[in-house]
């Protein structure tokens, strides 16, 4: 029973995260219109919420095993508590910024504990690629839910309207609800922390940048950098891509984004049966090439579209819908390789390489973001959306190295040693 409440506890902890994060596109997009901010000012949200991710990590892999997994965890939920319950009371373009900030803290907090607690409550190999899946697919559900939420606050008819800071009154009550859930709930650390009696504040700082030594782990590393760069790219500017090109109205734009959380949160789920009968890289490599296939075929719909505003359901143009489903094709990319390369250290480097992991995905997700802003703003929509093809390409390459370093290593990671390929 106590596993089943840590493991509520983490779902639960992950899709507040979800709703907050990834609302940075909705928040772009909005703020653009509250306070007259250009594109490419509006993008560097996106740096508040990834580069304090990024810093945050630096610190907590090291410290997490001594503060605890649990303590560290309720930090985090406390803060973008207090965080959510002062935004409607300062609506301004600086108290995003600060939001975002104290989110990306708090989500670095967050995702080095829960990767790290995976493995204290999942029993073997094969039950954390299944719970990470599922985690993985659930925090997109949350992504989603976020969509549905901001669309539900946001004035069509009045867009400087900062009504839709009241969001986050719910979202405020929805991150107590965990810290609530978290707090009675019991979770035995002690293998983790017998391993780490001896170790030092320096030895632990020393061991997190030790990892990076390995050539595996510097091509992991570098895969998941640019996946999660065209994963943001993608997610933080649909939203106002869906305005601004295929001129839905801004309620419209944002719960019509809901479609790629969506298809990430399937990508996942059917990823992970895939990848159980398959090869990795085949079912990856795969993937990527439907990601491009897709840039393909829908960007190029997006021109001579009507003008006029869309308000309404019934007259959104296909591609609309069919863009979205990118996050069929991306999705499993990311729980993968995260799997094959945690469930190859053991339990104390678990903090470590997940701090690794954070970090570098924060980097990759604040350059995406931030170059797909520039592009957008200065040769429009469709050019900022082909450019994810560049990223995609760069990623292919690296999961081939990846699964060469990984056969040389003569110990098949994780997915391998399930799918017996």
């Amino acid at each position: 029973m106590s596993n089943f409440r840590i493991k509520a506890s983490l779902f639960l902890n992950y899709f507040v995260f979800a709703i907050l994060l990834n609302s940075v596109g909705t928040v772009i997009l909005q703020v653009q219109a509250n306070f007259d901010i250009a594109k490419a000012d509006a993008s560097i949200l996106e740096a508040f919420k990834d580069l304090s991710i990024a810093t945050a990590s630096f610190f907590v892999a090291s410290y997490v095993v001594r503060i605890g997994y649990k303590r560290t965890m309720l930090i985090g939920l406390a803060l973008v508590t207090l965080a959510c319950l002062a935004m409607p009371s300062l609506p301004s373009f600086l108290s995003t910024k600060l939001l975002f900030a104290t989110v990306g803290v708090g989500f670095a907090m967050i995702k080095v504990t829960v990767y790290s607690t995976i493995a204290l409550v999942t029993k073997d190999e094969k039950e954390h690629l299944s719970f990470m899946s599922f985690l993985e697919s659930f925090f997109m559900v949350g992504i989603m839910t976020g969509y549905f939420l901001f669309g539900a606050f946001v004035d069509n008819e009045n867009p400087k309207s900062t009504e839709w800071f009241r969001v986050y009154y719910l979202l405020a009550g929805l991150a107590l609800l965990a810290f609530l859930l978290l707090l009675t709930t019991p979770l035995d650390e002690s293998p983790v922390k017998k391993s780490q009696v001896a170790a030092s504040l320096a030895g632990d700082f020393v061991d997190m940048f030790r990892l990076l030594l390995l050539p595996l782990v510097l091509v992991f590393i570098v895969s998941a950098f640019f996946y999660v760069l065209i994963e943001q790219s993608v997610m933080s500017w649909l939203p106002t891509f869906n305005k601004d090109v295929i001129k839905l109205s801004t309620s419209l734009s944002v719960q019509m984004a809901s479609i790629l959380s969506a298809s990430f949160a399937l990508g996942r789920f059917l990823g992970g049966i895939l990848l159980r009968r398959f090869n990795w890289l085949v079912v990856l490599a795969g993937c990527l090439a439907g990601a491009a296939a897709l840039v393909f075929i829908t960007v190029p719909m997006t021109r001579g579209l009507s003008t006029a505003p869309i308000s309404s359901l019934a007259d959104v143009p296909f591609v609309a819908y069919a863009f979205p489903l990118i996050g069929l094709f991306l999705a499993p990319v990311y729980p993968a390789i995260n799997s094959i390369i945690l469930s190859n250290l053991p339990k104390h480097q678990h903090s470590s390489m997940a701090g690794l992991i954070v970090l570098f995905s924060a980097l990759g997700g604040t350059t995406g973001s931030i170059i797909t802003g520039h592009i957008f703003g200065a040769y429009g929509g469709q050019t900022a959306f082909y450019f994810s093809l560049v990223p995609m390409t760069i990623l292919a390459v690296t999961l081939f190295v990846f699964r060469r370093l990984q056969v040389r290593s003569g110990k098949p990671a994780g997915i391998e040693m399930k799918g017996g390929h």
